[in-house]
């Protein structure tokens, strides 16, 4: 198991971590010592403890207050996804149209006017030949 040595608060701790991880433990010290030097800077020296317990709390207040916005966008989210679902299962859905039937009756009929539409214009074509 690797030993790391990080700075928080100008001073150097050896900590241990799994293979691999040395980047993120770096990046984690990194975090509280950027909250330990605030501190610092506005309260002035004060004990060890204190100090890393004031970092390790407002750590906490950020990751606590990213955590609701989190939840607030995956909420979001999810409702947006349900949308898109009802959204393609509307559109999956064909649009019914519906044709009239028309009925037999008038298909005689409009094929007996066009029988006699059609014997009218023969006889018309035969009387301007004659």
């Amino acid at each position: 198991m690797p030993e790391v040595t990080i700075t928080i608060g100008g001073r150097g701790f050896e900590v241990a971590c799994q293979e691999g991880e040395e980047h993120y433990l770096h990046t984690a010290a990194k975090l509280l010592d950027d909250e330990a030097q605030i501190l610092a800077d506005q309260v002035g020296r004060m004990p060890e403890a204190r100090m890393l317990l004031m970092a390790g709390l407002m750590l906490a207040d950020k990751t606590a207050s990213v955590e609701e916005r989190v939840a607030e966008v995956q909420a979001k989210l999810n409702e947006k996804d349900a949308e898109i679902a009802a959204l393609r299962e509307a559109a999956a859905e064909p649009e019914r149209i519906e044709v009239p039937v028309v009925p037999a009756a008038v298909t005689d009929t409009l094929a007996e006017l066009a029988a006699r539409a059609e014997a009218i214009a023969e006889a018309v074509d035969e009387k301007k030949r004659a």
